[in-house]
């Protein structure tokens, strides 16, 4: 029989703010990094399956649900949100980590393997292209179509009242109207991430990420290959990112597997989470 150990809330300061996290079982620290417009809840199902092994801490990003929400589209930017990950790992008592990060968070957790590799024992990254990979999808008509919602995104007030809208129903068809399961997520499921959404600031929190986007990143690391063994798992019917963003992945990156999961939408992670946790569980051993 297995048990599940119980999970707990806490606060950890870095880089200026508090950031909350919920953290579940003991030994080397895995760190979960969520996407928009998801909070810690979307690594559930990891959280419970790594926990007998590892300390698994899955981060509120800043601007998400209980963590703080600066204010300013600068507060935004991807090398702040790098820096917030290095002070979390500190903040927590280690000196390495598994990083894991979907979408948003894959895309923070790529940019801290160039910036700081030797904080990380491996990179587990899902449905977050590598930055190059992207840059050059972004040049292609069919990935500009499938992100128009970054342009959108750009416009001051209105993507906020939108995602608010009806009870917030923008997000709930994110979730099930995206997944190809749609029995993976719950009417519970669903009011936990409005909920989040609905807290006082977070949605132009949230927004701003993508607004900071237009600001650039100041490293420019993308070109560079990375040296950090990296799994990287991929839902084949992402709406918003093509899976033909990870061809050639294995050119930026010396030591890389590359996993698809069939019949999964974006939300790969709790849409097949047997799956998910199967190939991570096979690359950590």
């Amino acid at each position: 029989m297995t048990t599940t150990v119980s999970r707990q809330h806490g606060f950890l300061s870095t880089n200026g703010l508090h950031l909350h996290y919920v953290s579940q079982g003991r030994g080397p620290l895995m760190l979960f990094l969520h996407g928009f417009p998801e909070f810690w809840y979307s690594w559930r199902h990891q959280l419970d399956a790594f926990s007998d092994r590892y300390t698994c801490v899955a981060l509120d990003l800043r601007g998400y649900n209980d963590s703080d929400k600066p204010t300013g589209i600068n507060a935004y930017r991807l090398e702040v949100l790098v820096e917030d990950v290095r002070g979390a790992i500190a903040a927590l008592g280690y000196d390495q980590a598994v990083l894991v990060g979907h979408d948003w968070g894959g895309a923070i957790a790529w940019a801290f393997a160039y910036a700081h590799p030797e904080l990380l024992q491996s990179l587990i990254v899902m449905n977050s292209p590598h930055p190059a990979k992207f840059s050059e999808g972004l040049r292609t008509p069919q990935q500009l179509w499938r992100s128009w919602y970054i342009g959108a995104f750009q416009l001051p007030l209105l993507p906020e009242l939108l995602l608010q809208a009806g009870d917030y129903w923008l997000i709930e068809q994110m979730f099930r109207g995206m997944a190809i399961d749609k029995t993976a997520f719950s009417d519970a499921d669903l009011r936990a991430y409005k909920t989040a959404a609905a807290k006082p600031g977070a949605l132009t929190a949230m927004v701003n990420y993508y607004r900071a986007l237009m600001l650039g990143d100041q490293r420019r690391t993308a070109g560079e290959i990375l040296n950090i063994p990296t799994l990287l798992i991929w839902g084949e019917e992402d709406a918003a990112l093509g899976k033909d963003l990870t061809f050639g992945t294995e050119a930026y990156v010396r030591h890389l597997r590359l996993r698809y999961i069939p019949q999964c939408s974006h939300w790969v992670q709790q849409e097949q989470p047997h799956q998910v946790n199967a190939l991570i569980d096979e690359w950590l051993r």
